[in-house]
């Protein structure tokens, strides 16, 4: 019997949590083909190469790509999604999938449809449909139009969906697989559980209260990332509470927020304050579990945190206008304010649950919908 071949590019921790369990899933069924790609910053050491975890977990991996062009900054980022529509192209080529699975709203996910239309390879996209700030919200909806199937995570992105012309029998509410991890994750923190990922900084004792900060550039604010991360960090410092740090993601902007964190680092020596490059799925959900406090400007604290009611600070417009749920106190750049959100998130301690983004089932129900449905791959708006 042959087997219809799914190919997925793995490109961040991030996208690797939101389509993790699909993964697994697509894995056991006897019908389809799991094509397992890593590229982007998955594969730079500076950003904590997955391969061994993603090899660890018992995938195997069928294509590296290697597209990421130095210097963070929108001609790089430009160029970067151009490059990995070439090496994409090739490797579509080779591997002769059934259908591309495609995650969410990065450049690399928009290469990904690219090369996958072009080449009449039906394209499959979770997470469409969603509003945010920043070059997502509109590289989300380029997706979309692109795309042959949907697996939206709300009942308000699938709507969202189908008012852009897709034809609704193609749309179909899923969840986000994220929410899977999220709902199966062990809480519990083991005494090296810190010491295990290294990083830089005074030791941080997992038996006392600690927050989590994540703030990536907003690609549409193209420098002013330094003055936007010394307010994160001027708010942070002043909270003292011992901290977990982690460094942002590949986008434009992203060498103005390193710089302004070893600057920190290097000057200040913050004593409560620990810098990780990334952390494995599962390990991440732990941690944002444990915390007292997520803040800056990741979806992890919208998604999974509500999901768990962890207690956030969304600092900015990179989420602006994003489904979220109560656990969700925005900020605006500023240092003060910034602090006065956090200390009140502190008193908060945590939030009811609440399954805006799924009920953790999410990655079977894409599996299934993969291995039965026939699609064609011409497309038409369906208004």
């Amino acid at each position: 019997m042959l087997r219809k071949k799914i190919c997925i590019l793995v490109n961040s921790r991030a996208n690797y949590a939101r389509i993790k369990t699909a993964l697994q899933a697509i894995q056991k069924r006897k019908k389809l083909q799991l094509q397992l790609v890593i590229g982007a910053s998955a594969v730079l050491d500076r950003f904590g190469d997955l391969t061994k975890i993603i090899k660890k977990d018992g995938f195997k991996i069928v294509g590296k790509i290697y597209s990421i062009v130095e210097g963070e900054n929108p001609t790089t980022m430009a160029k970067s999604t151009g490059l990995a529509i070439i090496e994409l192209s090739n490797l579509f080529e080779n591997l002769k999938p059934d259908i591309v699975l495609t995650v969410a709203d990065r450049f690399e996910t928009l290469a990904t449809a690219i090369a996958a239309s072009y080449m009449n390879i039906p394209l499959a996209h979770t997470q469409g449909g969603e509003v945010t700030g920043s070059i997502d919200e509109s590289v989300r909806h380029a997706i979309t139009k692109l795309s042959n199937i949907h697996f939206p995570a709300t009942k308000l992105a699938k709507r969202n969906i189908i008012k852009m012309g897709e034809n609704p029998k193609n749309v179909y509410l899923t969840g986000c697989p994220s929410i899977d991890l999220a709902k199966k994750v062990n809480p519990k923190i083991s005494k090296n559980f810190f010491s295990y990922y290294g990083g830089v900084g005074p030791k941080i004792d997992p038996t006392k209260p600690y927050m989590v900060v994540l703030q990536h550039p907003v690609t549409t604010e193209y420098g002013s990332g330094m003055k936007q991360i010394n307010q994160t960090i001027e708010a942070v410092n002043s909270i003292k509470i011992q901290t977990v740090w982690l460094w942002p993601n590949v986008d434009a902007g992203s060498d103005e927020i390193s710089k302004g964190l070893r600057t920190f680092r290097e000057i200040k020596k913050p004593k409560l304050i620990h810098f990780y490059k990334n952390f494995k799925p599962e390990d991440y959900l732990k941690l944002i579990k444990n915390c007292t406090c997520i803040i800056g400007n990741s979806s992890s604290a919208i998604r999974e945190g509500s999901f768990l009611g962890i207690p956030a600070v969304n600092i900015g417009t990179r989420q602006k206008g994003r489904e979220h749920g109560k656990n969700i106190i925005f900020s605006d750049y500023n240092s003060k304010n910034i602090s006065r959100a956090i200390r009140k998130q502190l008193l908060k301690k945590k939030y009811k649950k609440e399954n805006i983004f799924g009920n953790g089932n999410s990655g079977e129900k894409i599996a299934k919908i993969l291995s039965k449905i026939n699609i064609k791959v011409q497309k038409k708006l369906n208004y």
